[in-house]
């Protein structure tokens, strides 16, 4: 009797351990943009993950200013350089408008170094990938 009753013991905490969990029911939440300095995850199926993304509103006052001295747009990214101090500054953000002679401001994020962008065929040596600009003409 002594030895049914820790066989039954024995089944009912192997079974009570092999159960399985129930998973907390999975609400739809809409996706989380980047934080800043960071990419978005590549899309599932390799399509685009920016599709439908815009750069943020930046306010005067972010961060970094300085004037625009090339700029060109690639794979849905504005590459902008600015003067900043008499210091170079490439920053990516979403594409945006922008021109030559524009200053340009920019929340600090931290830089990615030696960035190679495949749709320009180059590698940046230090790029501030920021979520916006504020653009002043």
């Amino acid at each position: 009797m002594k030895k049914v009753l820790v066989m039954l013991a024995i089944v009912a905490v192997a079974a009570a351990g092999c159960k399985k969990k129930e998973e907390a029911p999975k609400a739809a939440a809409p996706e989380a943009a980047p934080a800043a300095g960071q990419m978005p995850a590549a899309a599932p199926g390799g399509g685009d993950p920016h599709a439908g993304l815009k750069a943020q509103e930046i306010k005067p006052g972010s961060g970094h200013k300085g004037k625009v001295l090339e700029t060109m747009d690639s794979a849905g990214y504005t590459y902008v350089l600015v003067d900043e101090n008499g210091q170079k500054v490439w920053v990516a953000v979403m594409q945006t408008k922008v021109k030559q002679g524009d200053t340009v401001e920019f929340p600090d994020s931290p830089p990615m170094i030696n960035f190679q962008s495949k749709t320009l065929k180059r590698t940046f040596d230090k790029i501030i990938f920021a979520p916006g600009l504020a653009v002043n003409k």
